[in-house]
């Protein structure tokens, strides 16, 4: 726990010289962004080793604890392209407001992260603590998705259908967890959550982007593929409460 809270540290000093460092000279910027690398490549492998020390038997919070980092492993990526493209613009260019942005979501993820792994240990909240971070990410992904760039591949509407399965299981899951409110299937739920919703706007915009897709159609998607996932994080802060 000690190495994983002092390299999120160093991370955090990372992200603030990176930060400050997109008017600096391009030499600065990239030696701030591989330092930053080579600490996320350091946090990663903390983690690792927190989550096998856990046990097997316990594989649920070991996912809980991986997918922390990779979030904030995301993060990093989206800052350090923010950061690249906000070198040497003006204070009120839009690329310096997405630096802004990118820099709050990953103070948000890298807070996350402490809070994840101050709980893993401790029964009675571990499973509210998967809940939250699964909100934030869900969160995030929606973020991303109602964002108006478009995707980097597309896919078929019946790619999409066959993805829409998962959030039925979810579903399930989450209601059974919040009738037996034991940790242990909170935890699921917020992992099984995690991926179902992700899955599910990713290949929603995907398939919303096909080129034999009208525009109507399109934004009728996008708009539909938004109202699950914001029903879908009200079901989970209901299990929250509960």
């Amino acid at each position: 726990r000690e190495g994983i809270l002092k390299t999120a540290k160093a991370l955090v000093e990372d992200t603030k010289v990176l930060v400050q460092n997109a008017t600096a000279s391009q030499e600065k910027l990239a030696q701030a962004a591989q330092s930053s690398v080579s600490t996320i490549t350091r946090l990663a492998e903390v983690v690792k080793l927190g989550a096998a020390s856990l046990g097997s038997e316990d594989p649920e919070t070991q996912v809980v604890l991986i997918n922390a980092v990779k979030d904030v492993a995301k993060a990093l990526g989206d800052l350090i392209g923010a950061t690249k493209a906000a070198a040497g613009k003006a204070g009120d260019d839009p690329a310096v407001y997405q630096l802004k942005n990118s820099a709050k979501v990953m103070v948000t993820n890298v807070t996350s992260l402490l809070k994840t792994v101050k709980a893993v240990e401790d029964e009675a909240t571990k499973g509210t603590r998967a809940l939250e971070a699964t909100i934030e990410h869900i969160r995030q992904e929606l973020a991303v998705f109602s964002s108006p760039v478009p995707p980097a591949k597309v896919s078929t509407p019946e790619d999409f259908i066959r993805m829409t399965k998962g959030i039925t299981m979810a579903t399930a899951k989450a209601v059974a967890a919040g009738n037996s409110c034991r940790q242990e299937d909170v935890i699921a739920t917020a992992n099984l959550s995690r991926r179902a919703i992700a899955d599910m706007l990713h290949s929603c915009k995907e398939a919303a982007y096909h080129p034999e897709v009208s525009g109507d159609v399109r934004q009728r998607a996008l708009r539909f593929g938004k109202e699950c996932a914001d029903g879908y994080l009200e079901l989970l802060e209901h299990v929250l409460v509960v």
